[in-house]
């Protein structure tokens, strides 16, 4: 009779725990993005020697790092685009200044080479702009801070410009990469167009 009971409730149960539904995994998907149109304005700035062509959803922040809350200098500034929350971190050196261009150039890079703990894979690219900006650029893959960065110079290696493009979002790269390739070809547009004064 126990027997009889036990396999009476063991079939009940399992018969109540299934309605007929077979469940399987969702697929991977990203999150939903919208892009913002492209327009473009005119970058200039009296503290800056250039100027270039960037996206008008671009908003200019100046960067406030000193301990006093001032700019460390006047043409320090971020490229904040609120639709993807990101920032393209932006510095301006006066080659000889302070530094010399082999030391500037060589901060560039070693800033590039620190993510080659985590990269899977980089890509340089040479730039040079049709109103004589030159430099590299570097495309990092990977779970890295930074997906992208360059820097610019003039012919006389009188200036640097370096940029650096960070996410503030811990977003997988792949979930990154539709928004990366957007934002790189705003920032061709901004290589592309600038002009040291």
């Amino acid at each position: 009779m126990t027997r009889y009971f036990l396999f009476i409730m063991i079939t009940l149960f399992c018969l109540a725990c299934s309605d007929g539904t077979i469940y399987t995994p969702k697929p991977r998907s990203f999150p939903k993005i919208t892009y913002p149109e492209r327009t473009f304005v005119d970058f200039t700035n009296d503290d800056c020697s250039f100027s270039f062509r960037m996206p008008g959803y671009y908003e200019v922040k100046q960067v406030q790092q000193s301990e006093k809350g001032a700019p460390q200098h006047d043409c320090w500034f971020d490229l904040y685009v609120e639709e993807f929350d990101c920032n393209l971190h932006c510095t301006y050196l006066e080659v000889g200044k302070e530094k010399s261009f082999d030391e500037i150039k060589t901060g560039a890079f070693k800033m590039t080479d620190w993510h080659n703990k985590r990269a899977t894979y980089i890509d340089e690219i040479v730039l040079t702009s049709k109103y004589g900006a030159r430099g590299v650029a570097a495309e990092i893959e990977g779970p890295v801070a930074s997906h992208y960065q360059f820097f610019l110079t003039d012919s006389e290696q009188k200036h640097f410009f370096n940029a650096a493009l960070y996410f503030n979002s811990e977003a997988k790269p792949d979930s990154l990469r539709p928004m990366l390739d957007f934002i790189k070809q705003d920032l061709d547009s901004l290589i592309f167009s600038f002009k040291w004064d």
